[in-house]
C-alpha cells in the first residue's frame, strides 16, 4: 500500500489543479447544506483507489462519512453500489470529479492487471508491471497492479539496477557494465537486458541472476529457459499482448514484464449521485 503521505500529496496535487482558487459552481449551494451521495460502478471491475477517493472527500470536509460496500482488490458486477457518503453538499460537488478520477483510474489499472493475470494462473510465470506510468501516480498504479495480481517491478531508477541496450553502449560491453555495477552498488540487484542468445550466454557467464529476454521469439524464449537451466530469472518482454500470454508462459520464463497494464488505462465506467 503506498503511505498515507503519499496518498496525500496525490490528492493535493491533484484538488489544486482543479479548484485552483475555490469551486466557482460549488459556491452557489448554501456554505452549511449537507447532502448524501452514492457511487455505483457501472461495468464488471476490480475495484481499487479507496484510499485516494476518500482522502479528497475528508480534505474538503473533515467530517464526511464514507461507508464503502468493498475493499482493494474486490471484483464487481455492473451495478454495484460501492460507497455511500454524508457530509458537506459543496465538498461532494467540489470533490466529485478528482475523487472518481483516481477511483476509475486505478480500477481500471487493476481491471487491467487481474486480466493479465489470470492469463497464467497455472503456471510459474509472473507478470511483471514497469515504470511506464502515468507521471506522478507511479507508485499509485505499482499499488493497483498488485490489486489485480500481478508484481512490481523496480519502482524507480533508484531501488534496482537494470543495464538495458543503451547503457551497454554508453559503457562498452556487457561485462563493462556488470563490472561497474557491482564495484559501485555491490548492494544492489543487477538486472541485464539482452537481445540474442550470444548475449544471454555472455551475462551467465558472468552470474547476472536476472535477465530480461527482449522481443525474443517463443522458440528463442525455449533455448533461453534451456540453456539457463535455472542459474538466473528470466522475463520476457517486448510488446506482449494478452494474447500471447498463454504460449509465452509455456515456454518457462520467470517472468513477463508488460508496460500495458499502466501505459494503456481503459478508465472504469463510474457514477456519483446526490441524492
Amino acid at each position: 500500500m503506498c503511505s498515507a503521505d503519499q496518498i496525500a500529496a496525490d490528492v493535493a496535487r491533484a484538488l489544486a489543479e482543479d479548484i485552483g482558487g475555490g469551486d466557482l459552481s460549488a459556491a452557489l449551494i448554501p456554505e452549511h447544506a449537507t447532502n448524501t451521495a452514492t457511487v455505483v460502478c457501472r461495468q464488471a471491475a476490480v475495484i481499487c483507489g479507496r484510499a485516494w477517493f476518500s482522502t479528497v472527500f475528508l480534505r474538503l470536509d473533515p467530517a464526511m462519512r464514507i461507508e464503502w460496500s468493498v475493499t482493494d482488490g474486490d471484483s464487481v458486477a455492473p451495478g454495484h453500489t460501492l460507497c455511500r457518503l454524508s457530509g458537506s453538499a459543496r465538498a461532494l460537488l467540489s470533490g466529485e470529479r478528482t475523487a472518481l478520477n483516481f477511483l476509475q483510474l486505478l480500477s481500471g489499472t487493476a481491471s487491467t492487471a487481474r486480466a493479465y493475470a489470470d492469463a497464467v494462473a497455472g503456471t510459474h510465470t509472473r507478470i511483471l508491471d514497469t515504470r511506464k506510468t502515468l507521471p506522478g501516480l507511479r507508485a499509485a498504479q505499482k499499488f493497483a497492479t498488485r490489486c489485480g495480481g500481478c508484481v512490481n517491478h523496480r519502482l524507480g531508477l533508484f531501488d534496482a539496477i537494470l543495464i538495458k541496450e543503451n547503457h551497454i553502449a554508453a559503457a562498452g560491453s556487457i561485462e563493462a557494465a556488470v563490472r561497474a555495477s557491482r564495484e559501485r552498488r555491490p548492494d544492489k540487484a543487477i538486472e541485464v537486458e539482452v537481445e540474442n542468445v550470444a548475449q544471454l550466454d555472455e551475462a551467465l557467464s558472468l552470474g547476472v541472476e536476472h535477465l530480461l529476454l527482449d522481443n525474443f521469439s517463443l522458440p528463442e524464449l525455449t533455448t533461453a529457459v534451456l540453456r539457463t537451466a535455472g542459474r538466473a530469472r528470466l522475463e520476457a518482454s517486448g510488446n506482449v499482448a494478452l494474447a500471447d500470454l498463454a504460449a509465452i508462459a509455456a515456454t518457462g520464463v520467470d517472468y513477463i514484464s508488460v508496460g500495458a497494464l499502466t501505459k494503456h488505462v481503459q478508465a472504469i465506467d463510474l457514477s456519483m449521485s446526490i441524492v
